[in-house]
Order: C-alpha cells, then structure tokens, then sequence
C-alpha cells in the first residue's frame, strides 16, 4: 500500500473515530454534551499556548487554562438551568451578566499573575495569555446556547448536531469543488491551496445542508439557512486564522490529537471563530 493510500485510510478511520464521539457525546445527555465541550476548551488553548510559546511568547499557561475551563463550566451551568420554563431573553440576559462578571474578574487576576512572575515580556505575555481565553474557551463556552436560542430555551440535541453539521459540510464542499474546479487563491500566502471556487462551493453546500437540517427539524428554513451562510463564511475565516498562526512558527499542525487531521485547532479552528458569530446572528434574528 502507498503512503498516500495509508494516509487517506488513516485520516478516514481517525475522522470516522471524531464523528462517532462528537455526535454521541451531543446526542447522549447535556453531561456528556458538557463533557465534550470542557474537552474542546481543554485541549484547543493547550494548543494555542503551545504555539505563542513557540512564537517566543510566555502566556501563563495554567492561569489562562483555569479562566477557561471556569468560564466553560460556568456556561453549562446556566445551560443546565433552562428547559423551555423560561424566556429566551432570560436566558440571554443571564449569560451577558454571568459573562460580564467573569470578564470583570479576568482582567485584573491576569495582570496581578504577570506582575508576580517578573518576566521580561509582560505586555506580550499578558496578550498571549488573554487571547488563549477569548479565542479558545470563549467561542466554546457560546456553543451552548446556540441549541437554546435555536430551540427556544428547550434543549434539542439535533439542533447542535445540525449545526455542527453546517460547519461539516462546509470544509467537505469547499474541498471537493476547490479540488475539482479551483483557480483563483484566495490568499496564497497564508493557504496557497484555498480558491474562491472551493470557497463558494463551501457556502452554497454549507447553506443547502442548513436548509435541510431546517426542513427535517420542521423549523424556519430562512433562519437556518441564514444560520448556515453566517457559520459558512466565517468558518472559512476562522481556517485561515488558524493556518496564520501556524505558519507563524512554520508548523504544519497544532497538534497530533487526530491522526490525519492534526490537533484540537486543526479540526476545531472554524468553529472557534464562527460560534461568536453565530451566536450574535441568534440574538439579532431570534
């Protein structure tokens, strides 16, 4: 067998393996839903503290670590409190003020960390250790409340799914048209392979599957094609974020958690970036 054909079959049974626990874990219980998630969080600024160290950074790994897993087990708390009893404002006005509060407590614990540790770098440091939170545990801690705010405060695991599927089908889409048909790079020097025929594809495949998922869910089939068009563009985005960090320090992956995929960053990096995003379109539609 080439090396070629054990790579494809490696990343195949490895992505077969993700897409097993992903949706069970969605699919058994909101604990193993949270489970997942911590895991996420966890493992993506592990990552990403990784790389600003690479990158001579030196972010204070376990305080940033600790923010996030806080700031997630504090979201799935309020996520394990609604069950379609409350408003969908009340929901929303109780994760701004939990968030606010914890947001209010990060900045200072942060600086007072840095200002113990007397290195050379602070402000380096200070940044590096902030973003680790606000783009690795932030995004995460969200996707709780894109299945509530989609279900009206009652929690439907096929919601999550079917967005988690958007994001899917995108990368799937935009691989199979920029492969087939692709020409024109997008932006070559951070993804020299990535073309604006792959991009479209993504987002119309992307939008058909949420027009599908809204169909089966018998929702509104222009909120979730919104929904889908939204997740879509700046999940892209959020590709091309992650491969500028990486190229940064001239790695190929974040990590080795997936054979065939790379790490947590790798299979997760469009997520981060769309989930805030997503979020907000909920707020502004909804």
């Amino acid at each position: 067998m080439s090396v070629n054909m054990k790579n494809l079959v490696t990343r195949t049974l490895s992505g077969a393996v993700l897409a097993v626990v992903f949706f069970g874990a969605i699919y058994c219980s909101k604990w193993s839903f949270g489970a997942l998630m911590l895991a996420m969080a966890v493992g993506c600024q592990h990552e990403f503290y990784r790389l600003c160290h690479a990158a001579g950074n030196r972010p204070q790994k376990f305080a940033g670590m600790a923010l996030g897993i806080s700031l997630v087990v504090v979201s799935f708390v309020i996520f394990m409190q609604f069950g379609g009893t409350e408003a969908v404002d009340a929901l929303v006005g109780r994760t701004v003020y939990a968030l606010g509060l914890y947001m209010l407590l990060l900045v200072p614990t942060i600086f007072i960390c840095e200002m113990v540790r007397n290195q050379s770098t602070p402000i380096a440091n200070i940044a590096a250790t902030f973003m680790g939170v606000i783009y690795a545990a932030l995004p995460i801690a969200l996707l709780f409340f894109v299945p509530l705010l989609l279900g009206g405060g009652v929690w439907n695991p096929w919601v999550m799914l079917g967005y988690v599927l958007i994001i899917w089908a995108n990368d799937v889409f935009a691989y199979l048209v920029g492969c087939t048909i692709g020409r024109h790079r997008i932006c070559e020097r951070i993804s020299p392979k990535k073309s604006w025929e792959g991009f479209f594809g993504g987002v119309i495949g992307a939008v058909a599957v949420g027009v599908g998922v809204g169909w089966l869910l018998d929702a509104n089939l222009w909120l979730w094609g919104g929904l889908a068009a939204v997740a879509a563009v700046t999940g892209v985005a959020g590709d091309f974020v992650e491969s500028m960090l990486k190229r940064s320090v001239d790695v190929k992956d974040s990590g080795t958690m997936l054979p065939g995929h790379g790490g947590w960053l790798d299979r997760f990096d469009a997520m981060l970036i769309s989930a805030p995003f997503v979020f907000v379109y909920l707020l502004i539609v909804m």
